[in-house]
């Protein structure tokens, strides 16, 4: 959000008892509580205390953590963070209107006394080959420290070649860090009428596969929504709809998603560190290769 950015903005590290850093050289960043352990015995993992009730996910089906170094920069230097969303869920069409606000939000929660503005310019449909070319001319315009992508969905509907989208998101992927900015991706959502698509699955796959081969951040929104739309059935009506459009509850959990990702990639000193201390999440892995996007 605009505003001034307070010199207490990089007083110190908070940090977290797992991933220790040194306070005089790392941005201040609130540590969010640590999930409460599972009781005794239970194979259950418990799920994340930091997210509201109702978006509580556990930390292996939500995200893979990786080095942010251009936003580490930007908080060490003491100057606000200039965040971009792409993809069709920031297109600011009905709820998802509310998106890159409530991202915005929740960032700011997470690094306090920091400004941050993240700048909306995702287009209704447009697959990942033409969010590409749009990006390189949005980037010398705005020159963002991070991009937060959400990939795959749209390319998906569109029944892509799937080497096709995994060469466009990969060049895309690298230009972005050959120019010092950090990238978080998204995958593909999850809706239940395409949980058993081969094709879908595949391309949730390849999102991972490019995340974890250019070692950057990657937020499972198909785990995350499969989980919330399966506990206790309560949350299919709020977070599914048809078209794949998600609710004003489905966007404010997927802002609070990406905030716990980039908060806990901030905290990581290792660049190849993931949710699971450097290999994939127990549940994270692709659809269809483990216990079984997007824009």
């Amino acid at each position: 959000m605009r505003g001034r950015l307070r010199p207490s903005a990089l007083a110190g590290l908070l940090l977290l008892a797992a991933a220790p850093l040194a306070a005089e050289t790392a941005p201040a960043v609130v540590s969010p509580p640590q999930p409460v352990p599972a009781a005794p015995g239970s194979s259950v993992e418990a799920v994340d205390p930091s997210l509201s009730p109702e978006c509580r996910v556990p930390g292996s089906k939500l995200y893979t953590l990786a080095k942010l170094s251009a936003v580490k920069v930007a908080l060490k230097q003491k100057r606000p963070i200039s965040g971009l969303s792409i993809g069709s869920s920031s297109a600011g069409m009905g709820a998802a209107a509310t998106y890159p606000v409530r991202l915005e939000t929740a960032l700011e929660r997470s690094l306090p006394d920091v400004d941050i503005e993240v700048d909306s310019r995702g287009l209704s449909g447009e697959i990942t080959s033409g969010a590409g070319e749009r990006l390189r001319s949005i980037v010398a315009e705005t020159e963002p420290d991070l991009v937060v992508w959400q990939v795959g969905t749209n390319d998906a509907l569109a029944r892509v070649d799937l080497d096709a989208f995994g060469e466009a998101l990969d060049d895309t992927v690298k230009w972005i860090k050959s120019h010092h900015i950090d990238i978080v991706l998204i995958d593909p959502l999850f809706t239940q009428s395409l949980a058993e698509d081969a094709y879908y699955n595949d391309m949730v796959a390849k999102v991972r596969e490019i995340a974890s081969r250019e070692a950057v951040p990657l937020v499972h929104r198909y785990e995350a929504m499969r989980y919330l739309s399966t506990s206790g059935g309560r949350y299919e009506t709020h977070m599914l709809g048809p078209q794949f459009r998600l609710s004003d509850l489905g966007f404010r959990c997927m802002a609070e998603h990406v905030t716990r990702a980039i908060t806990l990639s901030l905290l990581k000193s290792d660049p190849a560190a993931t949710g699971t201390a450097g290999t994939a999440p127990q549940g994270a892995l692709p659809p269809g290769k483990a216990t079984s996007s997007g824009n």
